[in-house]
This record gives structure tokens, C-alpha cells and sequence, in this order.
């Protein structure tokens, strides 16, 4: 959680001082168990997407809502992270009026530079149904 909130104790572990410089932040981190964690508000920035583009539209940072999911980049994930997942969108969607199309991941907004949740990951256990 610490290198999600830019609070990572470089000094703790010598491969900690290679992230000095990565800026990375999320709104929401998810366990392996299902918990949820914020580490950012949602009307704030946070630095998950990077280099990215959706629908024409460059920066997702600035504009996305940013969740990540604790394991492997390219998963498995498990049963509990996706149903944590699944309820994180369907109130997002309601509250934010989001398509749930709009639910993409990293390989989506920047391919080539970014792989995960994977190839295999599940969106239909996720995204909500339209209305």
C-alpha cells in the first residue's frame, strides 16, 4: 500500500531504492483476499495510467478512475478480487454515470507498454449490465 500512496520506505529494502523515481498512485488497491483499500479520493489525480490515450482522449490520469489489483500482472486473480471488483464498478458506473464499456484496463489505454490485468482477464465478471 505504501508505493500505491508515495509513502514506500526506500531505505527498508535495497530493491525499494529503484522505485525512487516511479511516481505510481491509485484510487482503489484490491487484496488477494478481496479487501479494498483507497489510497487516493476520487475527485483527485492519481498516477496509475501513464502514458495513455482512450477514445482520442490523451492523459487518462486526469480523467479515469484508477484501480488496481494486488498479484501477477497478467493474473490469475482471485474469485474474491473479482467480486470486490464487480462491486467497486457497478457503484462507480451508477454514481459517475459511467458506460460500462468505459471499463478498460492498462493494455487497453496503453498497449504495447502495459500488459496487464492480462489477456484472459474476465471482464464480463465485472462490468456491469446496461441499464
Amino acid at each position: 500500500m505504501a508505493f500505491f500512496q508515495g509513502l514506500l520506505s526506500y531505505g527498508a529494502d535495497g530493491y525499494f531504492e529503484k522505485l525512487r523515481d516511479v511516481r505510481v498512485s491509485s484510487h482503489l488497491v484490491i487484496g488477494r483476499g478481496g479487501a479494498v483499500y483507497q489510497s487516493v479520493a476520487f475527485d483527485k489525480r492519481a498516477w496509475h495510467a501513464g502514458e495513455s490515450e482512450f477514445q482520442g482522449r490523451a492523459r487518462c490520469n486526469d480523467f479515469s478512475i484508477g484501480i488496481e489489483l494486488i498479484g501477477d500482472e497478467e493474473g490469475p486473480f482471485t474469485a474474491e478480487q473479482y467480486r470486490s471488483l464487480s462491486s467497486i464498478c457497478d457503484r462507480l458506473c451508477v454514481t459517475y454515470e459511467i458506460p460500462s464499456e468505459h471499463i478498460v484496463g492498462h493494455r487497453d489505454i496503453s498497449p504495447g507498454r502495459k500488459v496487464d490485468p492480462g489477456a484472459d482477464f474476465d471482464y464480463l465478471r465485472i462490468r456491469p449490465s446496461p441499464k
